[in-house]
């Protein structure tokens, strides 16, 4: 069986408690965190709301296993010392909440050497501060600029050994003009964690493309997913329902009753 999450950014009005609880309505292993109550700033949101980590997990308790990732904004590629300062304050919620991945994305516009070196980097700037500060929660970088094909992301996995990979399946076979079934392949062994969403070739106001519900576009999920359960593929598979970029899009209630009701995934 395949772990099946979905991401906050396609209910960003929702409280904590009702992410949770759309997890548990459509039989959900989890979520990833990434927008609540309106707000893409987790740890000033969960501030405001719950004071401290601390009074947060113990609110929790046993339901923090379900947030499965926090979503930061870090950029490997043109970050800066703000930006890592503001990603560093999302590790106290998850080293409280047992949080396993923090997504980070890859940035830059062409893996160019130069650009792959400066990820390199900020890769091992996090795993020397983690091992100082012994850090349960751990990076994954998500396939969304410069790693939109395998090639970028092999290169990029053998120049910062040890960095997880988010794969978004849907870049690399729009962007990156890939097969799925040629990608995953050649990534396989560096991924922890696959985003998936579904779309027709017809312009939107902020791509080439327009998402539609599960089941609805061209994206050949079935092959995929039969590709991840062959090779026992343990990590999250996320519906990265995009409401918040794309305020067209259906609830994400109604998507994930769609992906179930035509059997997406």
């Amino acid at each position: 069986m395949l772990r099946r999450a979905f991401s906050s950014l396609g209910c960003p009005e929702f409280t904590l408690d009702a992410a949770l609880a759309l997890a548990e309505k459509h039989g959900l292993d989890g979520f990833e965190l990434r927008a609540i109550g309106g707000t893409i700033d987790l740890p000033g949101y969960l501030a405001a709301q719950f004071g401290s980590p601390a009074a947060l997990a113990e609110k929790l308790g046993e339901a923090a296993g379900k947030i499965l990732a926090l979503d930061t904004s870090l950029k490997l590629i043109g970050n800066t010392p703000a930006d890592r300062a503001g990603f560093l304050e999302f590790l106290p919620w998850a080293e409280a909440l047992g949080v396993p991945r923090l997504r980070v994305f890859d940035g830059g516009s062409v893996l160019s050497d130069d650009a792959l070196a400066e990820a390199a980097e900020t890769v091992r700037w996090w795993q020397a501060l983690r091992r100082e500060r012994g850090w349960r929660a751990d990076l994954m970088v998500e396939t969304h600029d410069t790693l939109s094909t395998a090639d970028a992301i092999r290169r990029f996995a053998l120049a910062a050994p040890g960095c997880a990979v988010l794969w978004d399946s849907q870049h690399t076979w729009l962007k990156g003009g890939e097969d799925p079934l040629v990608t995953w392949p050649a990534i396989r062994e560096f991924v922890v964690h696959v985003h998936v969403k579904d779309s027709i070739d017809v312009p939107s106001a902020r791509h080439a493309w327009t998402y539609v519900l599960p089941g609805a576009g061209r994206f050949p999920i079935a092959p995929l997913l039969a590709a991840l359960r062959a090779d026992d593929f343990a990590g999250p598979v996320s519906l990265e329902w995009e409401r918040m970029w794309h305020p067209y899009l259906p609830s994400l209630d109604e998507a994930l009753t769609a992906a179930t009701a035509s059997q997406w995934w």
